[in-house]
């Protein structure tokens, strides 16, 4: 049976920032009750017209280019958002057209921040299956479109970003164990109640601010806790390795009390945990990929070093990858 690897990683992130001081300036917050809650200081929002699909291309383009191959070499593409630039078509097939790749598999997977894990599981099943050799998969996220600058407690979150790896087919598998769950049940807790079809956009929507993400934190919180944990350890009996085997633990960047419960948990050492929170915030789907692009352009990840992805987020969902680089 063939195997499958991580053959390069790319990332981008905006260039404007906007840091706590500025939420000091439009909402009733500080920078240390931001600070002590989340563990964030900045967090990067989209230029006026910048789209998702602009801000994936720009880091499947970087994992392509330091991957070595020409992007004729890709047959498969899979974005990760629930936030793309339009309900149709695809943002995968916009980024292909702006990488100037046709004629190949192109679509989307929606799990919010669990996204790129649940991504990663599919390109390898199909490359597997033979139905491609290389892959590009992508998290890209536009977060702040959907924020209520209002809601102080959870405009504070987000930011907007995208990450991609190259996959290619292989005499040996990196890909060692998965682990995915979802509980539709807790879906009021994280949810965007308007613009699906369920509640089409009207002027009372709009009115209602009804577009904007809705979060109930305490609830959440305690169960992406539980959740990121259950899944961590399951995905590692999985792959047939201990928490002490991993070189590095590279969770979803929700909160920086959640990434410390789950190092607890887990009994790693913060110095094997990969935490960026505190300079990019919550980008969904994209932060571990953003993670994963950066642990690896700044050495933390040497080739043969196993590591694992651990992600929850709305829907609920939740997963985990225990992976050899």
């Amino acid at each position: 049976m063939k195997g499958v690897k991580i053959l390069s990683t790319g990332y981008y992130l905006p260039e404007k920032i906007l840091t706590n001081a500025d939420l000091e300036k439009m909402v009733d917050t500080s920078d240390e009750w931001i600070t002590t809650r989340t563990g964030i200081k900045e967090r990067h929002i989209a230029a006026d017209g910048e789209a998702v699909s602009d801000m994936a291309e720009k880091a499947a383009s970087q994992a392509v280019e330091r991957a070595g191959i020409s992007k004729n070499d890709i047959g498969l593409i899979i974005t990760a958002t629930f936030t793309p630039d339009y309900p149709l078509p695809s943002a995968s097939c916009l980024i292909g057209e702006k990488m100037g790749i046709k004629n190949v598999q192109m679509f989307d997977i929606s799990a919010a921040c669990t996204g790129f894990i649940y991504a990663l599981s599919v390109a390898q099943s199909m490359i597997k299956a033979g139905i491609s050799k290389t892959a590009l998969v992508i998290a890209a996220e536009k977060l702040t479109a959907y924020t209520d600058w209002a809601d102080r407690g959870s405009c504070i979150l987000f930011s907007d970003g995208a990450g991609a790896v190259v996959l290619s087919e292989s005499d040996e598998d990196s890909f060692l164990g998965f682990d995915f769950g979802a509980d539709g049940s807790f879906r009021k807790l994280l949810y965007v109640p308007a613009g699906g079809s369920l509640n089409p956009p009207t002027a009372e929507t709009v009115k209602n601010r009804q577009h904007f993400i809705k979060m109930e934190g305490n609830k959440t919180f305690k169960v992406a806790v539980s959740r990121m944990n259950s899944t961590a350890k399951k995905a590692l009996d999985k792959a047939g390795v201990s928490a002490e085997d991993i070189e590095l633990l590279i969770p979803h960047q929700a909160n920086i009390r959640i990434i410390e419960a789950l190092a607890r948990a887990l009994k790693f050492s913060m110095e094997k945990v990969f935490v960026n929170i505190d300079k990019v915030g919550n980008c969904s789907a994209a932060t571990i990929p953003v993670a994963l692009a950066q642990a690896d352009q700044a050495g933390r990840l040497k080739r043969g070093d196993l590591m694992e992805l651990v992600a929850f987020g709305g829907g609920f969902t939740w997963g985990a990858a225990v992976i050899r680089y």
